[in-house]
């Protein structure tokens, strides 16, 4: 089978890359780096692309491959490992790749730090066969968990030799916005029950000691108390995770109100000041952060709603008119005078443009199964990855795992009423609500309404009643 002349030169392109790296990139290097950047942009990249090039779609001239991306990841993750070498086994922050923590090491990490690794270290294990990778990660993400509030809540830096933590505020913001986001994903991709239930109880705290209206403010871990009423770019993910969740309707809600501010100022700012209504005085700047163009793109996934490509090419078109400069896209150093600086994350590339592009063509995900790092790399979802299949899972119109039962989409993907349709065959689909959350429990019993989920035959929240069931009480 030959292929068209434009897929050909992207396979010599890609081809191009992988024999450059394997033949010019080296890890024996006196470079002290941070664990979780290296983690998710540089393992995670090495992973991701290794799997590109070893898939069905023969992106590289047969024979060319010999695992070159695999075993320089493999070099790098037998690097990362003596960060884990702790009384607590949280990993250090910062890692020497040729000569391991070095002597007066910081032991302050945050819980990003350690908490997001599990998805790149997690799939080195099942590539390569070896579970020291997946073991490490998984033992400092279960201690993160273990040192969690009687809120279900967690700080944002701590030290890695006493397992103490230093800073208690906590949001879904910086230092933390990736753990909530690697739990659930793990839980896609691992199959592993556990990860779901950790993140069940985390979702749950956010809702009820975070969430404010359409805005997510932050709050002291031990006493939910808010600390800082603050919007910050990084937030921004968060509708994009709640529609792998299923919560659509939040997602869209605290979606809008991001767009609102990037229409305000042009770009979205760093930090903004949600009590006092202004910019932050230090933190005015936008470094092409990705994360509005990362929940657009699953929101439009999720409803089709055209709406979501307006957003799209606004986004494009402030860009262009803001950032582009001759060498390619430049930071923005304050967004009120639009002043820009010599500087261009590798995020811009790996996740910004590439959430764009996919919004605007979603080919490549057509019949695949994928998830997406926190950078943006996208790993296969497979069944051989599993320890079992998860029962828990919320199915959606492009990302579910394939069994063998007839294929289901959901049913705002169709289109149809889940009240009319729960029962119905749509085709060769079975119609599932695509708005269903279930309650907390099994039983139905309840504490409060965040413990309650979504009815599955009308879409209204359930809420909780004074006897402590889970119902639609509210409903005449």
């Amino acid at each position: 089978m030959e292929l068209p002349l434009h897929s050909l030169n992207h396979c010599l392109e890609f081809e191009r890359a992988v024999l450059w790296l394997s033949e010019n990139l080296s890890f024996d290097v006196d470079a002290r780096v941070n664990l979780f950047e290296g983690n998710i942009r540089v393992l995670g990249g090495l992973v991701s692309a290794h799997i590109l090039a070893t898939d069905s779609k023969n992106r590289l001239v047969q024979g060319s491959y010999k695992n070159q991306l695999l075993d320089l990841a493999e070099d790098l993750g037998q690097r990362f490992l003596p960060a884990f070498d702790t009384p607590t086994g949280l990993p250090y922050a910062w890692i020497n790749l040729k000569y391991g923590v070095m002597k007066n090491e910081t032991t302050e990490t945050s819980t990003s730090g350690c908490g997001s690794l599990i998805l790149e270290m997690g799939a080195l294990s099942r590539l390569t066969g070896d579970p020291k990778y997946e073991s490490a990660s998984l033992r400092a993400l279960r201690k993160l968990w273990s040192m969690r509030s009687s809120l279900n809540l967690l700080g944002t830096t701590l030290d890695v030799e006493t397992g103490e933590w230093i800073e208690h505020s906590s949001g879904i913001g910086a230092g933390v916005d990736s753990f909530y986001e690697y739990l659930f994903k793990a839980h896609i991709l691992f199959g592993k029950e556990d990860f779901w239930r950790m993140f069940h109880s985390a979702y749950l705290a956010v809702q009820k000691y975070f969430r404010h209206g359409p805005w997510y403010h932050e709050a002291d871990m031990r006493t939910g108390k808010a600390t800082y009423w603050q919007l910050t770019s990084l937030q921004a993910f968060w509708p994009g995770l709640q529609v792998l969740v299923g919560d659509i309707e939040a997602a869209n809600s605290s979606h809008r109100e991001f767009v609102h501010v990037w229409k305000k100022f042009g770009v979205l700012p760093e930090r903004y000041l949600l009590d006092h209504q202004m910019l932050h005085p230090t933190e005015k700047y936008y470094p092409l952060r990705p994360e509005l163009a990362e929940s657009t793109f699953y929101l439009y996934q999720a409803t089709e709603d055209p709406w979501y490509i307006e957003v799209g090419e606004a986004i494009v078109d402030s860009l262009n008119l803001y950032t582009k400069v001759e060498g390619g896209f430049a930071s923005i150093r304050d967004v009120t005078t639009m002043q820009t600086e010599d500087h261009q994350h590798s995020f811009f590339l790996a996740e910004t443009c590439k959430y764009l592009y996919l919004l605007f063509d979603d080919s490549f995900l057509v019949d695949r199964n994928y998830i997406f790092t926190t950078e943006g790399h996208p790993l296969p979802v497979l069944s051989a990855w599993h320890e079992r299949l998860p029962e828990i899972y919320i199915p959606s119109n492009w990302t579910y795992v394939k069994k063998e039962k007839p294929k289901r989409a959901s049913a705002m993907s169709l289109q149809v009423c889940p009240a009319l349709s729960l029962n119905s065959r749509h085709g060769e689909q079975l119609v599932e609500s695509a708005c269903h959350i279930p309650d907390a429990r099994n039983d139905h019993k309840c504490f409060s309404d965040e413990e309650c989920g979504v009815d599955s035959t009308n879409c209204r929240r359930r809420s909780c009643s004074l006897g402590g069931y889970c119902g639609l009480w509210l409903i005449i």
